[in-house]
Formats: C-alpha cells, sequence, structure tokens
C-alpha cells in the first residue's frame, strides 16, 4: 500500500505523439505517468486535468472494480463512500486521497525529480482512452513495442547466461583434469583456448581464429552470431565435454564424439524450429 509519497526510479521513457511517458516497475507490473499523459492534453494544468477524470462516478467505479480484482488489501467501506459522492458538483478526489483512503495499489503518487501521479498500466490505458482515444491507441502500441524489445534483450541474456553458466562448468573440469598445477599463466590459457576450439569445431567447424580471419569485418565472435538452436546444442556440447574430461578421454576422441552429437542434436532442434 502506498500511503505516501514516494521518489521515483525511472526504468523507461517511451515517446507518444511527440510526447515522453515515464514508466517504472514495482511489485513486477508496469507503472504508467498519467502526468506525463495530461500533458497532452494540457502542459500547465495536468494536476487539474487527473483530478477532473477521478472525480468522474465511471472512474471511481472502474478504480474500485480493478483493485477488488487486483487489491486483497483494498478498503471496500472507504470506497463506498466515495462512491456515493461521486458525480456530485461538490466532489473532488485526489490521487492522495484516494490512496490514503481506500489502501488503492493502482494508483501511486511520487515526489522527486520525476514525480507526479503514476497507475497500473490498466489504468492508465484508461485514463488515456478519456483524454484521447488516438493517444491512447498509440500509447499501447509503444508500450507494447518497449516490452517486446524487453523480451528480445531478456531471451538473448538468458541464452547467453546459460552458456556462461555451463562454461563454468566446462572449465572447471578442465582445471581438475587437464592442466598440471605448475603450468604457467600462459600455458593454461593455452588450454583453454584450445578446448573452447574443441566445441567451435564440432559445432560451427571452425576455430575462433578461423572464423575471426574469415569475417574481419564482424565484432565479438562467433557464439554472439549463434541462433537459438546453436546456443541450446553448444551449451549441452560443454556438459557433454566436461563429462568426457573427467573420464580422460583424448581430445580427438572428445572432439569425434562432440562432432557426432552436436550433428544429431542440430537436426532435431533444426526440425523441431520448422514444426
Amino acid at each position: 500500500m502506498a500511503s505516501k509519497e514516494e521518489k521515483t526510479r525511472i526504468s523507461a521513457k517511451i515517446s507518444v505523439l511527440d510526447q515522453d511517458i515515464a514508466l517504472y516497475s514495482q511489485r513486477e507490473e508496469d507503472f504508467i505517468s498519467l502526468t506525463d499523459i495530461a500533458r497532452y492534453k494540457d502542459s500547465e494544468r495536468t494536476d487539474y486535468i487527473i483530478q477532473n477524470w477521478l472525480r468522474n462516478r465511471n472512474t471511481v467505479e472502474f478504480l474500485g472494480i480493478w483493485e477488488q480484482l487486483n487489491n486483497p488489501g483494498f478498503n471496500p467501506i472507504e470506497f463506498d463512500g466515495i462512491k456515493k459522492q461521486a458525480g456530485l458538483n461538490s466532489f473532488i478526489l485526489t490521487a492522495k486521497r484516494w490512496i490514503a483512503s481506500t489502501g488503492a495499489i493502482g494508483l501511486v503518487s511520487k515526489a522527486g525529480r520525476y514525480g507526479g501521479t503514476y497507475a497500473h498500466k490498466d489504468i492508465a490505458f484508461e485514463f488515456a482512452s478519456w483524454v484521447s482515444v488516438e493517444f491512447k491507441l498509440y500509447l499501447i502500441k509503444e508500450f507494447q513495442r518497449l516490452k517486446d524489445e524487453e523480451r528480445k534483450t531478456l531471451g538473448w541474456d538468458i541464452r547467453r547466461n546459460l552458456t556462461k553458466i555451463n562454461y563454468r562448468i566446462h572449465t572447471d573440469a578442465i582445471q581438475t583434469h587437464l592442466i598440471p598445477s605448475e603450468l604457467s599463466p600462459t600455458q593454461t590459457s593455452l588450454v583453454y583456448a584450445s578446448e573452447a576450439d574443441v566445441l567451435n569445431l564440432a559445432l560451427f567447424g571452425l576455430t575462433a581464429a578461423q572464423w575471426r580471419d574469415a569475417n574481419p569485418d564482424k565484432k565479438g565472435n562467433m557464439r554472439d552470431y549463434a541462433d537459438i538452436a546453436q546456443l541450446v546444442c553448444l551449451s549441452n556440447l560443454e556438459n557433454i565435454n566436461a563429462l568426457f574430461i573427467s573420464e580422460s578421454l583424448s581430445q580427438k576422441e572428445r572432439l569425434e564424439r562432440l562432432n557426432k552429437i552436436a550433428i544429431h542434436q542440430m537436426t532435431i532442434l533444426t526440425g523441431v524450429a520448422r514444426m
């Protein structure tokens, strides 16, 4: 429950019809600035516009239903009292009063540089519709574009982190079974590089150096340009290679086996992708 002003930490901004709209996340939910949306209608009287919307009986009923569906701590008795007053000429409702009286979580009053009134996206879209139907449609479109970009970034991070975790398992196995204790750091790095190229050859058919020579205009390494199926396969190969190393298989034998496994797994993975 937000009964007092909180400082704002903006997580993103989107531009809707040349108006910047701030967003932030709370309890894994997205909140959108009503103050920024109100600026589209009148940049000088944002508080008045929000209060004018809040005093509308339909708005009060919408907010009450939303809270009842999403907030176990919502105070229905206070809500009924506010609802009875809604629509009267003397009725005034601010976000702070709504929050303090009912224990609402759908609206948040924030202080600081990016302060103002924020609302859960469901409520923000309703407010945007009241301000301008056109603005609401563009707001939803830009919000969805932002979420799509976040999902793509998150998916890439998960895939890369999975590969990094398995690489740790892989390098630990090398440390235990392949590297004598008195090797110099330079020698150690050569062993790691050699094992990394075992996987590169098994899956991509190239060593890291061969890939760089063939792609001088590209940054990073070949794994940065791998697709989802290749990253999944690489993750599996790293675990399997760690097991082979623990069994003291020679590098030549491991490479042969890993290549066969890579061909088999990629056949399955790419076959699934086409379904």
